[in-house]
């Protein structure tokens, strides 16, 4: 069924990463959906679960939401927004960044979003080629773009997104797709235990928490997928990054001493970054390091 436009993606290259601009572009309309109604979800679930622990009458007259339902809508004034008004990254150029009924300004993380993860989709097709593999990186890659957004505005990484990857990591180990069955299962394993333990000896020392439950989770779904020798790669990538990030944005005053920042998101990116160039980034830490 799918024989000929994959006989003509591996003939002409630029027709492949064209199509996955497209259709990544496509995907991160999609994802702003999830990054902003998956929460919403979330928090009505633990309201319904409160309220039936606490024998209390569920709330009534609620309207359903969930990644379908209701219709995208002007925040401001209601507006449906239309299929034309909703083409990914050309509809907010066309519209000017506004609402065609109110005026009011669209948020710019719509078409950030689409745009990064169209490129981030190519990106991908480009390193993999047209294969088992790249269609894996492709599915994980969105996911992790949608866990970071979410991570960023509410810092919560759901468990919905980081442990179906993680079972799939496994799952795809089972083939030999990107690591074996005995590394994905260490992995997961050295993912989840190295920063739980960090966590635990910060807390015993400082008597807080250094980081949130769901970093645990991304990191073993990451090793789950590299295996266990990559890992350190990971969390020294994601550390640098992070505290680079961090003192930069104290110097600028985008934030203050003691703000709790997302580890998240560097997590995903160096992750994502592993995944990739995982040979060339080791290499580079050895060299670094002198080793």
């Amino acid at each position: 069924m799918f024989d000929p436009f994959i006989s003509l993606f591996e003939q002409q290259p630029v027709v492949y990463l064209a199509t996955l601009f497209v259709f990544g572009a496509a995907v991160g309309s999609f994802l702003n959906v999830v990054i902003y109604r998956l929460p919403v979800m979330m928090q009505r679930e633990w309201r319904h679960d409160c309220l039936e622990f606490l024998e209390q009458p569920a709330e009534a007259g609620s309207e359903k939401f969930n990644l379908s339902t209701p219709r995208s809508r002007c925040g401001q004034c209601g507006h449906q927004i239309t299929v034309l008004e909703n083409i990914p990254i050309v509809s907010y150029l066309v519209l000017g960044g506004k609402c065609s009924s109110c005026n009011t300004r669209i948020s710019l993380q719509y078409p950030l979003v689409e745009l990064f993860t169209a490129l981030v989709s190519v990106v991908v097709g480009w390193h993999f080629g047209v294969s088992l593999q790249a269609l894996a990186a492709l599915f994980l890659s969105w996911c992790l773009i949608a866990a970071s957004g979410i991570d960023i505005g509410h810092k919560l990484l759901p468990d919905s997104i980081t442990l179906p990857l993680l079972w799939l990591g496994i799952l795809l180990s089972l083939f030999n797709v990107f690591v074996d069955l005995e590394s994905s299962v260490m992995g997961a394993m050295a993912g989840y235990m190295s920063l739980w333990s960090v966590y635990i000896l910060f807390k015993l020392v400082t008597g807080k928490e250094g980081m949130g439950h769901g970093d645990f989770k991304l990191l073993a779904m990451l090793g789950a997928w590299l295996g266990w020798k990559p890992l350190f790669v990971v969390i020294l990538t994601s550390s640098l990054v992070g505290a680079f990030i961090g003192i930069g944005m104290i110097l600028l005053k985008m934030t203050e001493r003691g703000t709790q920042i997302p580890f998240g998101p560097y997590l995903a990116a160096a992750g994502w970054m592993t995944l990739l160039w995982g040979n060339e980034l080791m290499q580079f830490y050895y060299s670094l390091f002198g080793l």
